[in-house]
């Protein structure tokens, strides 16, 4: 038993990033070990025969797993800041958007930059397919014009407050920000948005993040690019 909650993480895992923020958001202390869930280490697997990460094990031994579960704890656990909504459609809209992001985008943008990026230069040693990292790049411009559309017509990105749309989306973009493929463009809103996240003190922690065999891009810890 520890005094602080302890986070099964890697570092440029998305999900594993959401949970970091909700939990710094909340101003929750948390301890974190790095898990490369790919080399099934036997001790992780006692805690969680899954073996996945995000994996949260509370002071008291209780854990949790799968973020979305574990964010909607948090939240309910400690209800300042609300990072859900306050009303049914408000917190519907969240909803929908962070499932948007956990999906969609992640599907079609992230994971195949990810996959050919990161994975397989850490874990399968395969030689990175160029086709692939340009579909991921093509849908990355394509979803970026919806953030950039939904950041010039509200505060943040799922209404008047930060929820968990803001942090689903700027895991996300903060991990091929990390790699070097975030381009804005001409889509200021969007920018600005996301130089908005990144200067909050919660996000510090993720500049920090650095991978070895993945450096981080040169402007990653730039506030305002």
């Amino acid at each position: 038993m520890t005094d602080r909650a302890i986070l099964y993480h890697y570092p440029l895992d998305p999900f594993c990033r959401r949970v970091r923020l909700t939990l710094l958001e909340k101003g929750i202390p948390i301890g974190l070990i790095q898990e490369k869930t790919w080399e099934r280490r036997p001790a992780f697997l006692e805690k969680n025969p899954l073996g996945t990460v995000p994996f949260l094990v509370e002071p008291d031994g209780h854990t949790l797993s799968g973020v979305n579960a574990i964010c909607e704890y948090i939240n309910e656990i400690r209800m300042v800041p609300n990072l859900l909504g306050e009303t049914p459609r408000g917190r519907a809209e969240v909803r929908r958007l962070t499932e948007w992001f956990d999906t969609a985008f992640y599907k079609d943008a992230v994971y195949p930059i990810l996959l050919e990026r990161l994975v397989k230069v850490i874990q399968t040693k395969e030689a990175p397919s160029s086709y692939m990292i340009r579909v991921g790049r093509e849908n990355l411009t394509k979803y970026l014009k919806y953030v950039d559309w939904l950041a010039g017509r509200r505060a943040y990105l799922g209404g008047r407050s930060l929820s968990f749309a803001d942090l689903s989306a700027a895991a996300h973009l903060s991990v091929l920000d990390y790699l070097g493929e975030l381009d804005w463009g001409n889509m200021q809103e969007g920018a600005t948005w996301y130089a908005k996240m990144k200067s909050r003190p919660t996000f510090a922690p993720l500049l920090s993040d650095c991978i070895a065999g993945v450096l981080p891009a040169e402007h990653y810890k730039d506030l305002d690019f």
